[in-house]
């Protein structure tokens, strides 16, 4: 087992979500790894927390990583938040990633949860996907 893998992955679902034409309908360009500074978009996509462990079984070594994605609005309501996380789940779900180091085994939504933010000012989904990565 091994972390080295996370670099890795978080590099391949934000050139997926990147390139998903029905997300860039939702969101335009606006995806990150880190928020940046300044007036934000109305909808966007943040790259989230992560948690890895050992997967390692009789075939080899590996890790199983519970990543993260949120999709973060000020517009009133869910519809736009549901819209954009719906198009994110469709870009990961049983995507077949290419890592710069590891193998992507399978990525699989576990689930899902819809919450207001800031006062109720905002509206966040935060989508949890499972990654299995093979150390071969």
């Amino acid at each position: 087992m091994s972390y080295a893998y996370s670099a890795a992955l978080q590099t391949a679902i934000f050139g997926a979500l990147s390139a998903d034409a029905a997300l860039s309908q939702e969101v335009g360009d606006a995806i990150y790894d880190a928020v940046p500074s300044g007036t934000l978009p109305d909808i966007y996509v943040r790259l989230g927390s992560e948690s890895v462990r050992d997967a390692s079984d009789a075939s080899g070594a590996g890790s199983a990583h519970q990543v993260t994605v949120s999709v973060i609005t000020t517009a009133p309501g869910f519809a736009s938040a549901k819209r954009a996380a719906g198009a994110v789940s469709d870009a990961l779900h049983e995507a077949d990633l290419t890592l710069d180091a590891g193998r992507l085994v399978s990525l699989r939504f576990e689930r899902a949860t819809a919450r207001r933010i800031d006062g109720a000012s905002a509206r966040q989904i935060d989508l949890r996907f499972r990654a299995r990565i093979s150390d071969d």
